[in-house]
């Protein structure tokens, strides 16, 4: 199978079996390649909509950038950033597509939705020229940088605030070779539109984070680069059904509950 720019790779459940796949013809095919040894389509598995989509990627880490556009830099009282902020979001705050995102009452009162463009990582890059950036790409995904707003301002530094599981939703699927330079990035709460982005504004671009960042660490295939989020951040609340959708990536959607507290 050729890729091509309706090329969509995903991870997927399908009775007993979890695996990436491929998207081709109105079903999912078991990939029949690792992610950075090219897209190869294996054998049939089930119809799109007979499998439950994952988490589309599996990453070692998921490095965020703060600030990103001009207009949410101002709504947060800050300066636009001469060089890009980054931050970590650890990997078991990542869930798929349907997945629940847990309100952790224990902890925070103000849990904010921020929608993204997410990059993915397609082989192992350190040091890469901004100009080589795309050889290093998988492809990418819609992601929301899910943050406990209370925290983040109480604590100075965002660790905690964007580290809860299920503080990462991404999905549905991972696009391959899409432009990303002209992209509306929307967030609607329970049908409301809160935000209405475009990834022009971003202040530094997808090449310029790639660059930016495997210049202080290394980014392993699988790894997630979001790249910030327009203005229009707000809360959520238990019941709250949050939808991210990004113009030629498709449409993220989970559901907010409580979090359920161990014994």
């Amino acid at each position: 199978m050729e890729t091509d720019t309706s090329t969509r790779i995903v991870r997927y459940q399908f009775k007993d079996e979890s695996s990436y796949g491929l998207i081709w013809e109105g079903g999912v095919h078991r990939l029949a390649s690792t992610l950075e040894d090219g897209l190869r389509a294996g054998p049939r598995v089930a119809a799109l909509e007979e499998v439950a989509l994952l988490a589309p990627c599996q990453p070692t880490k998921i490095v965020a950038v703060g600030q990103n556009y001009a207009a949410h830099a101002a709504e947060l009282g800050s300066a636009v950033p001469l060089e890009p902020i980054l931050f970590l979001k650890p990997p078991s705050a990542v869930i798929g597509p349907g997945a629940s995102i847990a309100y952790p009452h224990h902890l925070s009162n103000r849990v904010d939705y921020e929608a993204e463009l997410a990059v993915v990582i397609g082989r192992q890059a350190y040091r890469v020229r901004r100009e080589e950036a795309e050889r290093y790409i998988l492809g990418y995904t819609c992601a929301n940088d899910v943050t406990a707003r209370d925290l983040q301002r109480r604590d100075g530094q965002w660790t905690r605030s964007k580290s809860f599981d299920t503080f990462c939703p991404l999905g549905p699927w991972i696009v391959v070779g899409l432009d990303v330079s002209d992209l509306a990035v929307r967030c609607r709460v329970n049908g409301d539109l809160r935000q209405d982005g475009n990834t022009q504004d971003m202040v530094f671009g997808v090449k310029e984070l790639v660059a930016s960042i495997s210049a202080v660490m290394t980014l392993l295939p699988g790894d997630v680069i979001l790249t910030g989020t327009p203005s229009g951040i707000g809360p959520l609340q238990p019941g709250d059904r949050v939808v991210v959708e990004i113009e030629g990536l498709g449409i993220l959607e989970n559901h907010v509950q409580d979090a359920v507290l161990g014994s």
